[in-house]
């Protein structure tokens, strides 16, 4: 496999499962080292074990992405650790699923801070270590195009019932891409976001008489899909099936990559052509 991202350092929150860890491993295959991000310390764990145990580069920060201090954690520990930072992967994230009528405000201020506030944070606690990176290429006469990829849904690009708050605080991913866009251009960075159909993760397992749920703060939280609406979905699927998250991890490693380094304020869509 071609080091591309050799001498990168790539920050990817949600690293400890599924999609998540398969952008770390994809981003490690590739060469950079990764700075993986999880709720829970023991899979996070993981994940940089099976990395270092390739001979890739990997430290582990767990904690929760919403914590109001966790951005500038997350993103000293990558420069401690490795001195610079070329990737950022916004991927951490849940369902918490009900009618609008039923949702309470608690409900619905958790979808936005996971999927919003978290990723802006660590955008923002970031910021000042690229703008020293810029300076530095600058004085040393190379372009260096740093990424930042944010991870939403086709929740949010074409909305689904009983995800109201979900929607939002994807759709809010989206936004706050498009404009970053805009203004980290100047610093060689682009933003880009990838939108993710149904693909074969915890979070979208099908329900049965014994659900699956998260500890989110203390709730626990139901996760999981009916069975009926994964079958409807595969059958609307032009090639008939669900996503794997080596399949997922692949659209984000563009993003990552040299191949998209004219490529900005983008959703890439990623449902196996399901309109």
């Amino acid at each position: 496999m071609a080091d591309t991202l050799a001498g990168k350092v790539a920050l990817v929150t949600g690293a400890g499962r599924g999609i998540g860890r398969a952008i770390a491993r994809k981003l490690a295959g590739h060469g950079a080292a990764v700075v993986a991000n999880d709720l829970d310390a023991a899979p996070v764990n993981e994940t940089v074990e099976e990395l270092r145990g390739t001979g890739a580069r990997a430290l582990a920060v767990p904690g929760n992405v919403t914590a109001p201090d966790f951005g500038e954690r997350f993103v000293k520990a990558a420069v401690d650790a490795f001195g610079s930072i070329d990737i950022i992967i916004n991927n951490a994230g849940y369902t918490w699923d009900n009618v609008i009528q039923k949702m309470g405000d608690d409900q619905w201020y958790a979808m936005l801070d996971v999927h919003a506030t978290a990723p802006f944070r660590i955008l923002r606690a970031a910021l000042p270590h690229i703008r020293e990176a810029l300076k530095r290429d600058e004085a040393a006469g190379r372009r260096v195009t740093r990424k930042v990829v944010n991870i939403t849904s086709v929740s949010a690009v074409f909305g689904n019932a009983g995800q109201v708050g979900y929607a939002a605080g994807k759709s809010a991913a989206i936004g706050l891409t498009k404009a970053l866009a805009k203004e980290w251009g100047r610093y060689n960075v682009t933003v880009n976001c990838v939108g993710f159909g149904l693909i074969e993760t915890r979070l979208t397992q099908p329900l049965t008489g014994q659900d699956a749920r998260i500890e989110v703060e203390g709730r626990q939280i139901p996760v999981g899909v009916q069975p009926r609406s994964i079958e409807a979905v595969k059958v609307m699927c032009p090639l008939g099936r669900a996503g794997t998250p080596e399949e997922a991890a692949g659209a984000v490693y563009f993003f990552a990559s040299p191949d998209s380094d004219y490529v900005s304020s983008q959703v890439l869509v990623v449902n196996g052509g399901t309109n």
